[in-house]
C-alpha cells in the first residue's frame, strides 16, 4: 500500500464513510466495512481515527463542506443582488438534486448523535457548522458588494440554514421538482429584501 500522508488518509476515509453510510445507513456502517470501502486494512483506520466520535465529526464536516464549496463558487458578485443570491441558492439546489444520497445522510447522522448517549454535541456541532459556513459566505459577500443587512449576519445565517434544512428535507420527502424553480424564485425574493446594497436597493 502506498504511503499517504495522515491528513490525506483521514480525508480518504471519510469519503469512504459517507459513501458507505449513505448505502447502509449510520448505524449499520462500521468500521471494517469503512476500511474496504477505502481499500485500507482496519488498522490504518484505528491509526486514523481514535473513536467513532471523531469519525462521525469528520464526516458532518466534510457533508457541510460539500455543500458550501458549490456555493462559494456560484456566489460571486453577478449585475443585480437578486441574480447573485440566486446563483448561490441554485448551486445548492442543483448539489441537493445531484446528491439526494448525501442530503438525507445529514438528517440521518443528526437524529443518530441526539439517540446516541455520547455522540449529543455532534448534532450541535453540525449545525453551528451550518450557522458558521452562512455566516462566513454572508459576511464574504458583504465585503464584495458593500452590502447593508436589514438583520445581523449571525441571525440570517441561521435562518438560512433553518430555512434550507426545511426545504432541503421537503424536496427529498416529496421529490417534486416541477415546484423548485417558483420556491426558488420566493426564497430569492425574500433574502434579498433583508439585504440591500450600498445604495438601499435589494
Amino acid at each position: 500500500m502506498a504511503r499517504m500522508p495522515s491528513a490525506e488518509r483521514r480525508r480518504q476515509l471519510t469519503e469512504a464513510a459517507i459513501r458507505a453510510m449513505a448505502r447502509d445507513g449510520v448505524a449499520r456502517t462500521t468500521t471494517r466495512s469503512i476500511a474496504a470501502e477505502a481499500g485500507v486494512s482496519l488498522s490504518v483506520f484505528h491509526y486514523c481515527f481514535d473513536s467513532k466520535q471523531a469519525l462521525v465529526e469528520a464526516v458532518i464536516t466534510a457533508l457541510t463542506d460539500h455543500s458550501v464549496t458549490v456555493v462559494k463558487q456560484a456566489l460571486r458578485p453577478r449585475a443585480t443582488l437578486v441574480e447573485t443570491v440566486r446563483a448561490g441558492f441554485q448551486a445548492y439546489w442543483d448539489h441537493v438534486r445531484s446528491h439526494p444520497e448525501e442530503h438525507m445522510l445529514t438528517y440521518e447522522l443528526t437524529q443518530y448523535a441526539l439517540r446516541e448517549p455520547g455522540f449529543e454535541h455532534l448534532a450541535r456541532r453540525q449545525y453551528e457548522l451550518y450557522g458558521a459556513a452562512y455566516t462566513e459566505l454572508i459576511d464574504g459577500l458583504r465585503r464584495t458588494m458593500d452590502l447593508q443587512l436589514a438583520v445581523p449576519a449571525t441571525v440570517l445565517a441561521r435562518y438560512l440554514a433553518a430555512m434550507t434544512d426545511g426545504l432541503t428535507l421537503n424536496y427529498l420527502v416529496l421529490g417534486d421538482e416541477s415546484a423548485w424553480t417558483d420556491i426558488l424564485d420566493t426564497v430569492t425574493t425574500h433574502i434579498a429584501n433583508l439585504v440591500h446594497d450600498d445604495a438601499g436597493r435589494s
